[in-house]
């Protein structure tokens, strides 16, 4: 299963969208053709799930708070004006969940973007921008534990050289999809992109963990990783379980010697790698990762007593 499957392809647009502080019909939140360029190379963004709770009587937003700070964070580092509070951008979600009515499991989307047309070459510092969230029903990965094929991309992952790794842009991300397009091409699901030292960085749009000897070795903040939710989440939990971790810089090599890797981010959750390079990995999934993926679950669907404070319930 593609991370593309996993979007509702059966699933009709939401009826509303939340923009500039009201919510909008979703057929009116349209912009100008010639807005879009400059709007999409100055545009921060984040992605966050709501999990239907075991009970079925709730939506359980995990990490709102989290999220909406990193947001925050990404419009400063992009040097983009956000009029609204992290906390005034949470309450926005909820809003936006509760007129949908959705009742499964929801993917949104907060964006900024500089607002109108803009006739100059680069979007200036501080220029008014929109923020708008939007939102999709989305299927979450089964437990069947089913694992990707990936390979080390011939393209490196952007670093502080040259922009910010830790901004969640969207002008970021064509670094990750020229890296996806080449693993597809040469008969792979996905890439993990090097930066520019040669050391391991991450995948497109997620961060990448491997396991030796029952230790899990995850790539460090200063190898060009986004600042990732699930990957802070994923070491809590791991913590919790006495399994032993290091973060540190991880070679090319160390991927081929890996007893379990697995990808790891909102979209993704935990996700097996059964192959890297073509080389089989020892165990898909093995201990560690079903381990982590049955308490990964657990946490976000509610049934863990751990970290109530990372759900936001909305009830049905």
């Amino acid at each position: 299963m593609t991370l593309g499957s996993l979007a509702d392809p059966g699933g009709e647009n939401p009826r509303w969208i939340w923009r500039n502080g009201e919510l909008v019909p979703w057929e009116r939140a349209t912009v100008h053709v010639n807005a879009v360029g400059h709007a999409s190379v100055a545009a921060v963004f984040e992605g966050l799930k709501a999990y239907l709770a075991e009970d079925g009587r709730r939506l359980l937003v995990f990490r709102l708070d989290d999220h909406m700070r990193r947001l925050a964070d990404s419009a400063r580092l992009c040097r983009l004006a956000l009029p609204y509070t992290p906390g005034e951008l949470g309450l926005a979600v909820l809003e936006l969940l509760r007129a949908n009515q959705y009742r499964a499991d929801t993917y949104l989307r907060p964006w900024i973007f500089a607002a109108g047309i803009i006739r100059e070459q680069m979007v200036p510092a501080d220029a008014p921008c929109e923020t708008v969230i939007d939102s999709w029903a989305f299927r979450s990965r089964p437990p069947s534990g089913e694992g990707c094929r990936a390979a080390v991309s011939s393209w490196r992952r952007i670093g502080e050289a040259s922009t910010p790794p830790r901004a969640k842009a969207f002008a970021n991300y064509h670094n990750g999809r020229l890296a996806m397009i080449e693993a597809r091409a040469n008969g792979h699901d996905w890439p993990i992109l090097l930066n520019e030292r040669h050391k391991v960085s991450e995948g497109p749009g997620s961060c990448v963990a491997l396991v030796r000897d029952g230790t899990v070795i995850t790539p460090s903040l200063t190898s060009g990783v986004l600042d990732g939710l699930t990957r802070a989440t994923v070491l809590d939990l791991l913590s919790e379980l006495g399994v032993p971790t290091e973060v540190r810089e991880v070679d090319r090599s160390e991927l081929y010697l890996a007893d379990e890797l697995f990808f790891m981010g909102t979209a993704w959750e935990i996700l097996p790698i059964a192959e890297i390079d073509g080389l089989p990995v020892g165990s898909t999934p093995g201990p560690v990762t079903k381990r982590l993926t049955e308490a990964y679950a657990a946490l976000v669907r509610g049934t863990a007593a751990a970290h109530p404070e990372w759900l936001t319930e909305l009830p049905l």
